[in-house]
C-alpha cells in the first residue's frame, strides 16, 4: 500500500493492496482492496464518516477536489475523475482539451458498479446511480440516475413528500 498525507479517523479499514494518499479519511470507513485513491497536496481529498468503497475502485482527486459525503456506498470498479483528456498528445489536446472539474458525491448516495464519474460532477445527498452508468452532469438530491450518459430516472425524495 502506497500511503502519504493521510488523516485518518477512528475504526478505519483499508485493505493493504489499496494505495491512497493526500486523502483525510472519517470515522468507520471502509476500503476493500485493490482501490486507488488519490488527492494532492493542493486538493485534500475528504472522504465522509460510514462511507463504503468496493474493490478495484478509481477514485484520482489529483487536478480538483474530491469530496465524498458521510454514508456513501461506492461499489466495486467505480472510477471518479477530476481530470480527463488524451494528455500525451499536444495534437490531440487541441481537439479533445482536458477536462479538469471538482466532485462531490452528497450525504447517503450510492453508486452502482462499473460507474464513471467525470470532472465537474455533483451529485446531491440520497442519490443513487444505476450500474454501468457514465456521468458526465450534475443531479440534485434524491435524484436516480442511470445510463449513457446518466439521465434523470426519477427523484424517490418526491414520492414521499407527497401529500
Amino acid at each position: 500500500m502506497i500511503t502519504s498525507n493521510i488523516h485518518l479517523g477512528e475504526e478505519v479499514n483499508i485493505d493493504p493492496t489499496t494505495s491512497i494518499n493526500n486523502v483525510t479519511i472519517g470515522n468507520r470507513v471502509k476500503i476493500a482492496k485493490y482501490c486507488s485513491i488519490f488527492g494532492s497536496a493542493e486538493h485534500l481529498m475528504e472522504i465522509g464518516d460510514n462511507s463504503i468503497i468496493a474493490m478495484f475502485s478509481m477514485i484520482n482527486g489529483f487536478a480538483a477536489k474530491v469530496v465524498i459525503g458521510k454514508n456513501v456506498s461506492i461499489s466495486q470498479r467505480v472510477t471518479v475523475m477530476t481530470d480527463s483528456g488524451p494528455n500525451a498528445s499536444p495534437l490531440m489536446l487541441r481537439f479533445f482539451p482536458l477536462k479538469t472539474g471538482s466532485v462531490k458525491i452528497g450525504d447517503h448516495s450510492w453508486i452502482g458498479a462499473h460507474t464513471i464519474i467525470m470532472p465537474g460532477v455533483e451529485l446531491g445527498e440520497f442519490c443513487v446511480v444505476a450500474a454501468g452508468s457514465f456521468v458526465d452532469k450534475s443531479f440534485p438530491a434524491g435524484s436516480v440516475i442511470g445510463g449513457n450518459p446518466a439521465k434523470l430516472i426519477g427523484n424517490y425524495i418526491s414520492l414521499y413528500t407527497r401529500d
